[in-house]
């Protein structure tokens, strides 16, 4: 798929997914719904196993929400599409990862998808901050994520006073994977997306799907859900072909064949 904002390009089992909206890839409710149809079409794609989204450019993977269509009368509660904003952070049963490449600043809502990215991989010249507060606004996905990922002190001052982090910064608080100099950022998502592209899909899926559903819950309440049979994703894999697969191909040496069944 093709348009003025949006390039959505097949490599393999990959879909990398462009954004590109100069001058700062900011993203109004029209670019999230579009967004929203291109990871949908991924999640419904079963050829299509990892999708990498990023930004034009090498200065913004996303500068967050349209300010401009804010001040022209668009606000918070408008349609942003079935994923929410950006089109994959709420997407309903979207159980393939995505990594997010981040190219370069990730501002307001484009650092919420970063935080709402399965895997991110940073260009070294990377930088995040959520500016929300100065302007008199509320980073609502970030103030509910970025507490759960960073010490409470540095998450304050992200979210209150707008300090920006940098790419190695991340890195060492595990919010992202890699970080690598600019030229080397597609190939390494697509290495990662590759090797993730390597094991059973059945399993990526029954994984993303059980840490989804546990995430607030008990460990020993998640444990009885998987075992309960209550949970689908969970079945289908230990009734899989593609598990006997794995077992046989292990067994004998070799690389494994994936059915997806």
């Amino acid at each position: 798929m093709t348009d003025e904002t949006i390039r959505a390009i097949r490599r393999g089992s990959t879909l990398e997914v462009t954004l590109d909206r100069p001058k700062a890839n900011a993203i109004d409710a029209a670019t999230s719904q579009a967004l929203g149809a291109v990871f949908a079409g991924f999640r419904d794609d079963p050829d299509l196993r990892v999708a990498i989204f990023t930004g034009a450019g090498e200065r913004f993977f996303s500068a967050g929400w349209d300010l401009a269509a804010g001040a022209d009368g668009e606000d918070y509660e408008s349609d942003f599409g079935p994923g929410g904003f950006g089109g994959f952070a709420e997407l309903p049963d979207l159980n393939k990862p995505v990594i997010a490449a981040v190219n370069g600043m990730a501002v307001g809502g484009g650092f919420e998808l970063v935080m709402a990215a399965h895997l991110v991989v940073a260009a070294e010249h990377a930088t995040f901050f959520l500016p929300e507060a100065s302007i008199g606004l509320i980073p609502d996905a970030g103030s509910v994520l970025l507490p759960r990922l960073l010490p409470a002190p540095l998450a304050n001052e992200v979210l209150l006073a707008g300090r920006r982090l940098s790419a190695e910064e991340l890195h060492r608080f595990g919010l992202v994977n890699q970080v690598v100099p600019g030229r080397d950022l597609m190939d390494t998502a697509h290495d990662l997306a590759g090797r993730i592209a390597a094991s059973a899909p059945l399993s990526v899926a029954a994984i993303l799907d059980i840490c989804r559903r546990s995430g607030g819950m008990q460990a020993s309440a998640a444990l009885h859900d998987l075992r309960s049979g209550a949970v689908e994703t969970y079945r289908n894999v230990l009734e899989s072909e593609d598990a006997q697969e794995g077992l046989r191909a292990f067994a004998e040496k070799r690389d494994p064949v994936w059915k997806g069944r």
